[in-house]
C-alpha cells in the first residue's frame, strides 16, 4: 500500500466542491427525464413503452461523442496540471472541429437506421410508430449534443464546474418548460406528445451551446473559429482519441449489452418493456451522486497525475468510492421503500408497480458494485490506464449481463427479474476487478507515462 498521501495543492478544490455542482446537474438532467416519462405515460403504456426504448437508442448514439469528450477531458486535466496551458488550449479548440464530423456522422446514421434498429429491438408496430418520429427529431439533436459534451469538458478540466452547471440548469429548466406546452399542447400549440420532447430538446441543446460559446470567451479566453468547427487536427487529438476511444468503447459495449438485454424484454410483451422503463427512470436517482463522484474525481485525479502526485491520487479514489458505497445504499434503500408510491406517479397497473418494485430491491444489490465501476473506472482513465476497463469488462459486459439476461429471463423463465440479476452479477464481476485494479496499482505505470507526455519530472 502507498504511504501516506501528499496533501492536494492549495488551489485545486475539495473532490466534493466539485461533485456538487456535476451532482446538481445530474438531478436536473434526471428531472428532465422523469417529467418527460410522466408526460408520456398519461397517453399510455405503450407510449412509455416507446419513449424508453427510444433513449436506449439515443444514448447509444451519445455514447460516440464519449470518445472526444473524455480523451480531451483528462488530457486538458494533465495539461494544467503540469502548468502546461498552451496545449491545454490547442486540444480544447481542435475538439471542436472532431465534434462537428462526428455530430454529423451520428445523427446521418440514426436517422437512416431508425427503422432497422427498432425492427431489430423486437419492438411491437405501435411501439415503432411511436418511437419513430421522436427518434428523428433527436437525431438533429445530436449534433448540438456534440458540442455541449466537449465544451462541457473543457469548463470543468478548468474547474469551472459551477459556471457549467449554471449553464446545464438553464438548458435543462427550459427544456422542462418547453415540454409541457410541446407535448401536452396549449393555446394555439397542437399536442406533439414524445415529439414534442424532442423539439424541447433540440431547443435547449441550442440553448446551451450559445452559453458555451460565450463562457469559453468570457472564462477561459478561447475564441474559436469557423476554421476550428470544420478542421480535424489528429496529431493534436492523438493523445485526446487514445484515452477518449477505449472510455467510449467501454461505454459502448456496455450500452450494446443493455440494449441486448433490452431486446430480451421487449421480446417478453409491452408490458414488462414498460416495466423496465418506469423501473429503470426511477433507478436513475440512486447513481446520480455516484456519477457526480466519479467525474469529480477524474477531473482531480488528471490534475494530480499531471502534477504527479500519484499518491494523492490513489487516496482520493479511495475516499470518492467510501463516500459513493455510502451514498448510494442509502439512496438504493429508500428508493425502493418508496417504490409502492413513486410508480404510481406513471402508472395504475398494479401488476407493473409490484414487478417494478421487485426491481428496485435487486438494484440495491446491484449498487456496490456499479459504485466501484464508476468512481474506479474514471479514476483509471484519468491516470491514462484507459484500455484496461473496456478489455477487462467487455466479456462480463457481453457475457454476464447480454447473454445472462437472456439465459435467466428467457430459458429459465425468470422474466424482468432475471434480466435485472444479470445486470447485478455484471456490475458485482467488473467492479471487482476494477477495484483490485487500481488498489494493487495496475495503473502505475500507464500513469507514469501520462505524466512524461506533459514534459515534468515526478515530484
Amino acid at each position: 500500500m502507498p504511504p501516506s498521501p501528499s496533501p492536494l495543492q492549495p488551489h485545486r478544490p475539495h473532490v466534493l466542491a466539485v461533485a456538487w455542482p456535476l451532482l446538481a446537474e445530474l438531478v436536473l438532467g434526471f428531472g428532465v427525464g422523469f417529467v418527460g416519462m410522466w408526460l408520456v405515460s398519461k397517453d399510455s403504456d405503450t407510449a412509455s413503452a416507446a419513449f424508453g426504448l427510444a433513449n436506449h437508442v439515443q444514448g447509444a448514439f451519445f455514447l460516440l461523442f464519449r470518445i472526444i469528450s473524455m480523451g480531451v477531458g483528462v488530457v486538458i486535466t494533465q495539461n494544467l496540471g503540469a502548468g502546461n496551458r498552451r496545449d491545454a488550449d490547442r486540444t480544447a479548440l481542435a475538439s471542436l472541429g472532431a465534434s462537428t464530423w462526428l455530430g454529423l456522422g451520428s445523427a446521418l446514421l440514426l436517422f437512416a437506421t431508425t427503422g432497422p434498429l427498432l425492427t431489430a429491438m423486437q419492438a411491437t408496430v405501435e411501439v415503432r410508430d411511436l418511437a419513430r418520429p421522436y427518434l428523428h427529431v433527436l437525431a438533429l439533436v445530436l449534433v448540438l449534443d456534440a458540442f455541449n459534451a466537449s465544451m462541457a469538458a473543457v469548463m470543468r478540466s478548468h474547474l469551472r464546474t459551477r459556471e457549467t452547471m449554471l449553464n446545464i440548469l438553464s438548458m435543462h429548466a427550459l427544456h422542462i418548460a418547453l415540454c409541457f406546452p410541446l407535448m401536452r399542447g396549449a393555446g394555439p400549440i397542437a399536442p406533439l406528445g414524445m415529439t414534442g420532447f424532442a423539439v424541447a430538446l433540440a431547443v435547449s441543446r441550442a440553448f446551451g451551446l450559445g452559453v458555451h460559446l460565450w463562457l469559453w470567451r468570457e472564462v477561459l479566453a478561447l475564441l474559436p473559429s469557423w476554421h476550428d468547427a470544420i478542421m480535424i487536427r489528429w496529431d493534436t487529438l492523438r493523445s485526446s482519441i487514445a484515452i477518449g476511444l477505449p472510455g467510449a468503447a467501454e461505454a459502448i459495449a456496455y450500452r450494446t449489452a443493455m440494449l441486448v438485454s433490452v431486446t430480451v424484454v421487449s421480446a417478453m410483451g409491452t408490458a414488462e418493456l414498460a416495466t423496465q422503463g418506469y423501473a429503470m427512470q426511477i433507478m436513475n436517482v440512486i447513481v446520480l451522486s455516484t456519477i457526480a463522484l466519479g467525474f469529480a474525481g477524474e477531473i482531480l485525479v488528471g490534475h494530480l497525475i499531471g502534477a504527479g502526485e500519484l499518491r494523492a491520487a490513489w487516496h482520493l479514489v479511495r475516499k470518492c468510492l467510501y463516500w459513493g458505497l455510502g451514498v448510494s445504499l442509502t439512496v438504493a434503500i429508500l428508493t425502493a421503500l418508496t417504490a409502492p408510491w413513486t410508480l404510481r406517479l406513471f402508472t395504475s397497473d398494479a401488476a407493473i408497480i409490484t414487478q417494478a418494485t421487485t426491481l428496485l430491491w435487486i438494484t440495491v444489490l446491484l449498487e456496490p458494485g456499479r459504485t466501484c465501476n464508476i468512481v474506479i473506472i474514471t479514476a483509471l482513465r484519468a491516470a491514462g490506464d484507459a484500455r484496461f476497463p473496456v478489455l477487462a469488462g467487455s466479456a462480463s459486459m457481453v457475457i454476464v449481463m447480454g447473454l445472462g439476461s437472456w439465459f435467466l429471463g428467457i430459458h429459465l423463465g425468470l422474466g424482468l427479474t432475471g434480466v435485472w440479476i444479470a445486470y447485478a452479477l455484471d456490475e458485482w464481476v467488473r467492479g471487482g476487478i476494477m477495484a483490485t485494479r487500481w488498489f494493487r496499482l495496475g495503473w502505475v505505470k500507464q500513469a507514469v507515462a501520462s505524466r512524461k507526455q506533459v514534459n515534468r519530472p515526478l515530484a
